[in-house]
């Protein structure tokens, strides 16, 4: 099977491969991101003091989900670039060191998180009415921490050996379960925002248990604990094939506290607000990530192989699919911009200030998708200094500078329009990056 892999993933078709690849994994990131879209549309009918918890302790999950990323991608895009050279006895080793390493982190967030409980609500933004919410659900949250870490994990390196349609079955049927029980949860047993929190952890324990049976199957590279070798080559390889994704998350974590504070000095709405918009951008993103995720497989064979046209022919591919998805999307959102924010919570308050900052984020949207798959090309081919600032560029590097300043200029109009302004700043600073990482890849003769 590794094999067949290997052959579909350097010979056949360019679309078909991205596109085949791309299908599950987009399935996957449209389902994942139902984790936090479906408890801020439940919670959402509940009060703003709920709907805003669930947007402070998102960024919370936001840090747990970038290790998972660290250990999943750092682990993965080597399995990807070793099984391309055809080095299989090196990607058993990492597979399983990824995924002991990431379930070892996930332990420790659930403890140190915990202990410290109140103190973290309090550093992540909660005013005092919010408080008593965001305590009670990430008190649970929590809990799942270790399954959500060795999950993500474990689903990125079955989708970077080119298994992303049985990655898929653990991640969906986690998230579809989330979905299902929240609604019993929130509203039968009356549990408020602690029931949308007990139905995240159920979803993750039940797509850890499948994803870890997964991996015994014939087509994915198995983990066994005979294999675990922590050696310090293994650290380095995770670090720089995960280094930018924990830049990304973890800055993105960062982002989400800054947004969270800065927005509670203009009131409870406004952090619902902006958390609502957080989510919306999430779900179309998360279709852009998984057409990126699909090309990720073929980079890193085709990295590996030398197979360098064809790698850049896919690159290019991906860039333009994403690109006109995400053009499409904001032109039809932004017709309907003030009833999208009004499904999650409808609140004059809470619509008025989304429907602003929607807007904004819409302008830029469309150039995303060149800043999402030259990340994900220069992490695949082990270009760490460059992926890491491709990662840190959206939400940190201008994110945080600009969410701090704004605002001191323009009041509330700065936070809305913070994010936009962000990207497109990114955007400039990826095209010299991925110019400069071409003619390194094709140098002139």
């Amino acid at each position: 099977m590794i094999q067949d892999n290997y052959t579909y993933l350097t010979e056949a078709p360019i679309h078909r491969v991205i596109i085949t690849m791309a299908l599950p994994t987009i399935v996957s990131m449209l389902v994942t991101s139902l984790y936090n879209i479906a408890d801020t549309f439940f919670v959402g009918q509940i009060d703003t003091q709920s709907t805003a918890a669930v947007g402070i302790v998102f960024s919370v999950m936001f840090f747990i989900q970038a290790f998972g990323f660290f250990f999943g991608h750092g682990s993965g895009n080597y399995i990807s670039r070793e099984l391309g050279a055809k080095r299989i006895e090196n990607a058993e080793r990492m597979a399983s060191t990824g995924f002991f390493l990431s379930l070892f982190f996930g332990l420790v967030f659930l403890v140190i998180g915990e202990l410290l409980l109140t103190q973290f609500c309090i550093w992540l933004g909660s005013t005092p009415t919010i408080l008593p919410y965001s305590e009670r659900y990430m008190g649970i949250i929590l809990l799942g921490a270790p399954l959500l870490t060795s999950s993500l994990t474990l689903n990125n390196q079955m989708r970077l050996q080119g298994n992303a349609r049985l990655a898929m079955y653990g991640i969906v049927t986690g998230a579809l379960i989330n979905v299902l029980l929240d609604p019993l949860f929130i509203f039968v047993f009356d549990m408020g925002v602690a029931g949308a929190a007990v139905a995240t952890v159920i979803g993750q324990t039940v797509s850890f248990c499948i994803l870890l049976h997964m991996t015994h199957r014939s087509q994915n590279i198995s983990i066994r604990l005979r294999n675990f070798s922590p050696s310090r080559t293994a650290l380095k390889e995770i670090f720089y094939g995960g280094s930018p994704s924990l830049s990304r998350q973890g800055l993105g974590c960062v982002a989400t506290i800054s947004l969270n504070v800065v927005a509670g000095r203009y009131g409870d709405a406004a952090i619902a607000a902006m958390s609502i918009v957080s989510r919306i951008t999430m779900l179309v993103m998360s279709a852009v990530i998984g057409l990126g995720q699909g090309f990720q497989p073929l980079c890193g064979f085709c990295y590996g192989a030398k197979l360098y046209k064809r790698l850049w022919s896919a690159y290019r591919f991906t860039v333009k699919v994403g690109t006109m998805f995400l053009l499409v999307f904001s032109i039809i959102c932004f017709l309907f911009s003030n009833d999208v924010i009004a499904v999650f919570r409808n609140e004059p308050d809470v619509i008025a200030i989304g429907t602003v900052a929607l807007n904004w984020q819409l302008v830029t949207l469309p150039l995303l998708a060149v800043i999402v798959t030259s990340n994900m090309l220069t992490q695949t081919c082990r270009k760490p200094l460059r992926a890491n600032i491709l990662a840190a560029a959206r939400q940190g590097l201008f994110f945080v500078p600009l969410i701090l300043m704004l605002p001191f200029f323009f009041g509330l109009k700065g936070v809305e329009m913070c994010q936009a302004w962000s990207d497109a700043c990114s955007f400039l600073i990826t095209v010299p990056v991925m110019i400069y990482t071409y003619r390194e890849f094709f140098p002139k003769r």
